[in-house]
This record gives C-alpha cells, sequence and structure tokens, in this order.
C-alpha cells in the first residue's frame, strides 16, 4: 500500500511530511477541473476533489490511498480560485481588503471502492490594505498560485488580523480532518 498525494502542491506535500509520511508519493491530477457551478462552496470543493482523487487512483494499484484536495476562497457569494493574472490578483486582494471571507478545502481520501469526503471551513479576516501593498505583494510572485491571491503562510500573513478554525484548511489541507478521514480507512500517523 502507499499513500498518493494528487496534488503538485509544495505546501501540501510539506504538510504530508510534516505528518510524518515519508514514503509520500506524488502524482498531481493534470485533468480539467469540473464541477457543477451551482454548487455551494462547501459542495463544489468536494467535488474538484473527489474528481481529482478518481482521475489519479486510476493510475495506482487498487491497495492504494489517494488524497486529493481542493481550495477556494469564499467571499460575498463568488469563489476566488487561483489568479490568471495580476489584475486579476489585485481585484482579488482589494475585494478581501478590510473584510472577512471564507476558505473551503474538500478533501477526497479514496482506497479501492471507499470514497471518503469532507469540506472544511476556516474564516479568515483582513485588514484593509492599501494600493501600495497589494502592489508590492504582487511583485512577491507569491499570490499568483494560490486560491484567493495569497498565502497565509507567506508574506500575506501580515494582512491577516485573525482566523476561527483550522489554520492548517487557510494553507490547503485540513489537518485534523485528513487524519480523522485516514482514520477511518485504519491508517493512523501517529
Amino acid at each position: 500500500m502507499s499513500i498518493i498525494l494528487a496534488s503538485a502542491s509544495p505546501r501540501r506535500r510539506e504538510l504530508m511530511q510534516m505528518l510524518g509520511v515519508s514514503d509520500l508519493k506524488i502524482i498531481p491530477a493534470v485533468g480539467e477541473e469540473k464541477a457543477d457551478s451551482g454548487l455551494g462552496p462547501d459542495e463544489l470543493v468536494k467535488a474538484l476533489a473527489a474528481h481529482k482523487a478518481k482521475e489519479v487512483a486510476a493510475k495506482c494499484a487498487p491497495g492504494d490511498i489517494v488524497i486529493a484536495a481542493d481550495t477556494i476562497v469564499w467571499h460575498d457569494g463568488r469563489v476566488y480560485g487561483k489568479p490568471h493574472s495580476e489584475a486579476e490578483a489585485a481585484a482579488m486582494l482589494r475585494a478581501l481588503s478590510g473584510d472577512a471571507h471564507e476558505v473551503y478545502t474538500g478533501v477526497a481520501v479514496l482506497r479501492g471502492n471507499t470514497l471518503l469526503l469532507e469540506a472544511e471551513r476556516s474564516a479568515v479576516h483582513f485588514r484593509t490594505l492599501s494600493d501600495a501593498e497589494i502592489d508590492a505583494y504582487i511583485r512577491t510572485g507569491e499570490p499568483m498560485d494560490k486560491a484567493g491571491a495569497y498565502g497565509i503562510q507567506g508574506r500575506a500573513s501580515l494582512f491577516v488580523e485573525g482566523i476561527e478554525g483550522d489554520f492548517f484548511n487557510v494553507v490547503g489541507l485540513p489537518l485534523c480532518r485528513l487524519g480523522l478521514m485516514l482514520d477511518k480507512l485504519g491508517v493512523r500517523l501517529l
């Protein structure tokens, strides 16, 4: 049995290694992310995570455990994924400035015919950001591969006044929830 992470995210890889999963295999999902646009944020991230897990599981041995995740930022009824341009990143950060938003991560754990799906929600409160701060942050390149155009574990930590919920969820993988899911499959990380 192998544990497969269906993600190219260096942050998710680091979190799994932090849990002591040293023999982790990385097989990123490469297919197009598809989900019904009418879904709420929790159902959306679960659908996207399930899609990734199933894609990667098709390339793995039947006893392997595949872990997939998808993270979005939800603000004012709108999904904020990864920005496609610096202008889009700036628009996202301006929208989040001085307000609270929610971060949802869907987690899929798939082993054989058993698919466990969960979603985690955390609220993040941003202080008011100046245009100069937003521009300087974008110049670092950090926001370009992150949902909502920021990484809480990086320089954007300077923007966060508070958080309610799982910090690791905001990073991209809710570890407590993942540990409980793996435990249901008989995989104990401690």
